[in-house]
């Protein structure tokens, strides 16, 4: 599978160029500089390594990883860079020529190595790759934070007491919202436990919390919905008095639309529910930009949405316009 193959291919430079380990050159600066392909990933690196590991993230807010390119100078920084962070499950999959092309006597490290097989979700239509929106689950999404503590550790051992205990008090958060999420979803009523979105982002909340999710579009926002797509979707919506459809920050509105107006021609109206963070975090420095304020983000706007209970500042009474 071409998802894996891209893994291994990076994977493999690195270790022909790092063995037996890929050691922080000796610069003078006690500050380790890495780089993170997406905010999710930065997010972690940045609360596991604190003011020791300086963190630049290549995919801005806004933007779609499906389809980002790297630039001239997102290469420099990469080449800069003690450590590269990407998530190592065809997310970035533009970006793959130029992983490996910096691979070379420093680690290149899929964030998501960890993650057991069993544990990802291979959608059909995908063409047997696995969905790489790991983070909408934060269980899952915690096991992350091991793999940023080993390779942080290994870069800089004198300072592992310290990562570890950030990546302690970073797995509690994580807990945290694990257990808000369960709670907070658990109050929407059966007949509406259905999460419908611009593209197919959100298969591991489902999975972890037992909603149904509906795509418009695929796992990648390079695909195209049919009409028939669209077409079937209404009819979803009408059969099942769906209350509202969900758009996102990355992708445009254009097909939510056509749903709502398909319900409303049939005499069903479906509200916007809210705009959902899913390829990428909030603005950078607000609650919303923090992994954990935009999973708490979305839980408290799907839930609210869905007819719900969950309080209008989220688990935090930190999300933007909260009293």
């Amino acid at each position: 599978m071409l998802n894996r193959f891209v893994s291994l291919a990076v994977a493999s430079v690195v270790s022909l160029s790092c063995l037996p380990l890929c050691a922080r050159a000796q610069t003078g600066d006690d500050t380790l500089e890495a780089v993170a392909t997406t905010a999710m990933i930065a997010d972690v690196v940045r609360a596991v390594g604190g003011d020791r590991v300086e963190v630049r993230t290549i995919i801005a807010e806004g933007v779609d990883p499906h389809l980002y390119r790297a630039t001239r100078s997102d290469m420099a920084a990469m080449r800069r860079a003690d450590i590269i962070f990407y998530n190592g499950l065809h997310l970035e999959g533009k970006m793959t020529d130029a992983l490996i092309a910096v691979a070379r006597g420093k680690p290149v490290v899929a964030i998501t190595q960890r993650i057991d097989e069993e544990a990802l979700l291979y959608p059909d239509g995908n063409e047997g790759y696995a969905d790489p929106h790991v983070w909408m689950d934060p269980a899952r999404w915690a096991l992350t934070i091991d793999v940023v503590l080993a390779e942080l550790s290994a870069l800089d051992p004198e300072n592992e007491s310290e990562y570890r205990a950030r990546a302690g008090e970073v797995r509690a958060e994580f807990e945290a919202l694990d257990s808000y999420a369960e709670s907070a979803l658990a109050t929407i009523p059966d007949g509406s436990r259905v999460l419908v979105t611009a593209h197919d982002a959100f298969n591991y909340l489902a999975d972890r919390y037992q909603l149904e999710v509906i795509g418009i579009q695929g796992i990648s926002t390079e695909s195209e919905a049919s009409l028939a797509t669209i077409g079937s979707i209404v009819d979803t919506l009408v059969d099942r008095r769906v209350p509202a459809v969900f758009v996102e920050t990355t992708v445009t509105d254009r097909n939510v639309k056509s749903l709502i107006a398909g319900a409303e021609s049939r005499g069903h109206t479906v509200s916007v529910g809210g705009e959902l963070f899913s390829d990428a975090m909030g603005p950078a420095g607000t609650y919303e930009g923090t992994y954990v304020g935009m999973i708490d983000h979305n839980i408290t706007t799907i839930v609210r949405a869905l007819g719900g209970s969950a309080p209008e500042g989220g688990m935090n009474g930190r999300l933007h316009g909260a009293e």
